[in-house]
């Protein structure tokens, strides 16, 4: 199974979603072509009511456990509860990724 659909799967059946966007931003960082290493993750939940920003990234990594041992190298979480999100509506872009080979000319060599 890809991983992004691991982790699209996995966050459905754990959490009430209202809303689930699952973006593998692999490309705007140094690793092969077609990699899923790199993925943005916005989630709307009621599950997250009256639940602290740093509690709703410990249920969603815990959810992932196997995702994130499976080659995942980062993920970017925008968890909301649907007030937070009906107010924001908009998630930051990302930036794009000048660490590691991209810096230095050496492409796709690492993460």
């Amino acid at each position: 199974m890809r991983v992004q659909k691991l982790i699209e799967e996995t966050l459905s059946a754990s959490f009430e979603v209202v809303h689930l966007d699952v973006l593998n931003e692999s490309h705007m960082h140094s690793v092969p072509p077609n990699s899923e290493t790199h993925f943005k993750v916005i989630l709307v939940s009621p599950d997250f009511n009256d639940i602290r920003k740093v509690a709703r990234h410990q249920q969603v990594y815990k959810a992932l456990d196997s995702a994130m041992k499976s080659g995942v190298h980062a993920l970017a979480l925008h968890i909301y509860n649907e007030a937070e999100w009906q107010e924001k509506n908009e998630v930051p872009a990302s930036p794009n990724c000048m660490g590691g080979s991209k810096g230095d000319g050496t492409k796709g060599e690492g993460l």
